[in-house]
Order: C-alpha cells, then structure tokens, then sequence
C-alpha cells in the first residue's frame, strides 16, 4: 500500500517583538505574497530613483534653455547695435552729401552770377562800341522804298528836304565821289571788318572831307531836294550784307 505524499508549502514566518521585550507577534506569509511585497518594494525603488534623476536634470535643463536664451538676446543685442552703427555712418555720409551738393549748388550760382556778369559787361562794351554801324543813316524824315536783296544788295531809303545823312558808326571817311548814277558818294571804314556807303540819286549839300574822323551820328551830307533816294549799303569784310541785320541786331 502506497504511502501518500504530503505537498508542503513554503511560507515565511515574521516575528515582532516589542521593545519591551513583554509581547511579540508572528506572522506567516507565503511564498506568493512575499514575492508580491518584494517585486511592489523594487518598483518603488525604482519611481523613486526615476522621480529623483528627473527632479535633478530640470534645474539642469533649465540652466541650458537660459543659457541659450542668453546667447540669443546677446546676439540680437549685437545685432542692434551693428545696425545702430550703420545707421550712424549712414547719417554721416547723408550730412556729407549735403553740404558737396550745397557747395556745388553755391559753385553753380557763383558761376552763373559771374557768366551773367560777364555777359553784362560784353552786352555794355557792345552797345559802347559805336565802331559797328547799326544805327539808320537819316536823322530826318523818311521811308524805306524797298529792301535789301541780292539783286540789290543796298536799303532803298526816300529823304526830304532838310534831312541829314549821318554817320552810322564810328569810322574814318576813306571816299568821296559821284558817278553817273550817285552825284553823291560817300563811304566810310569802321572797325570789326565793316564798311558803309551812302549813295544819293540826286544832288546834296555835302559835308563830308576824305581822310575825316567822324563819330556815329555826325552828318555827312545835307538833302536839298525832296523825295530824295539814299542807297544804303554795308559790307562786311568786303561783302555786302543786308543793313537791317546789322541795325535791328544792335539796335
């Protein structure tokens, strides 16, 4: 007959004594539940050791996130101040461009006055410079009879009694004479390449001498017959050109 065999179960016996040594207790716990309470104490261990290295690394990782965000407003602060700088020699080269701009515009006008001046001054000697013949050959009644062209190169002019032929320029008489066409001829050198002639169709009081100096306006001869014909003729250079060019540009 067989003997039956007996499953025993492995346990753990706790005992607590109390410190005064007058009662204890004991307890039994089983394999399972002692091994329950020992894996429980290990994942405490355990969440307590993770809860520690996470409470240590945030001050840590906060200390990097403020160090990076320090160098962040570091460089932007450097950044603002390159452009403060750039802003500063921008201004400065904007103050120098004025003050060339001023003093080209100050330079412009002061050649400008001095151009006007000058132009002043040439205009004033032009019309001092009586050595050009521009003014009209009569200093009394009369009227232009027709114009100067190349088929005429003169100014037909019609002359009253008691009119005078003048001067129209500054000059020196270099001739007078008649031909069968003018009994009065009369022609006189000026400066600048000009010369005049003052022919008369009809007899006249003549007054001027060859080799005379005579000034604008002084009388050449005097007319003694109405509706007499005075040709007037200037030549520059040696060519004749018509004389309202010469009257009407200077006066």
């Amino acid at each position: 007959m067989k003997r039956k065999g007996h499953n025993h179960k492995e346990s753990f016996s706790i005992l607590l004594i109390s410190n005064t040594g007058q009662s204890s207790k004991q307890f039994h716990i089983s394999q399972f539940t002692s091994r329950l309470l020992v894996s429980v104490l290990i994942l405490m261990v355990v969440a307590i050791g993770v809860m520690g290295w996470m409470l240590w690394q945030k001050p840590f990782g906060n200390g990097i996130g403020q160090n990076n965000l320090r160098t962040q407003v570091d460089s932007q602060e450097q950044m603002i101040q390159q452009l403060e700088t750039e802003k500063e020699s921008l201004n400065n080269e904007l103050a120098s461009l004025k003050q060339e701009n001023e003093a080209l515009r100050q330079s412009v006008e002061t050649a400008g006055l001095e151009d006007t001046g000058k132009e002043s001054v040439e205009e004033a000697e032009a019309d001092t410079d009586n050595g050009i013949p521009r003014r009209y050959p009569t200093s009394g009644t009369s009227g232009k009879l027709s114009s100067y062209s190349e088929e005429q190169p003169y100014l037909a002019i019609s002359t009253h009694t008691e009119g005078s032929i003048v001067a129209t320029g500054d000059g020196t008489i270099t001739t007078v004479s008649s031909d069968d066409t003018y009994p009065v001829i009369v022609e006189v050198e000026h400066d600048k390449g000009y010369q005049t002639r003052y022919m008369c169709r009809q007899e006249a009081d003549v007054q001027a001498t060859e080799g005379a100096q005579v000034e604008a306006g002084d009388t050449l001869f005097t007319i003694t017959i109405d509706d007499s014909e005075l040709d007037y003729q200037i030549l520059f250079e040696g060519e004749p050109i018509d004389p309202l060019t010469v009257i009407e540009a200077k006066g």
